[in-house]
């Protein structure tokens, strides 16, 4: 059962990646998978938004709850940043 403080936890964990790029895996039914790639974008007391790459002249926009991620109906992964020595280089 999930209670308002996994909510609260989640919540906080994902504020820390606000910012960041990261790539969202989640059901599209019948087999179907969709993944997504954006930047997450605002975090508000119920739902997240991310926005995603340019596919065509514009970005996309989406937002999922943080239920979702706690009943693994999406999966979310950070996507590592380089690092800048290496980038110096």
């Amino acid at each position: 059962m999930i209670v308002k403080a996994d909510l609260d936890t989640c919540r906080k964990g994902m504020l820390a990646f606000v910012g960041k790029k990261v790539k969202l895996r989640s059901s599209g039914g019948r087999k179907r998978t969709i993944i997504q790639e954006g930047i997450l974008d605002s975090c508000y007391p119920n739902v997240f938004t991310v926005r995603c790459s340019k596919r065509n002249a514009y970005q996309e926009m989406v937002s999922f709850s943080y239920i979702d991620i706690l009943t693994r109906v999406v999966e979310i992964a950070i996507e590592p940043e380089p690092d800048r020595c290496e980038m110096a280089n």
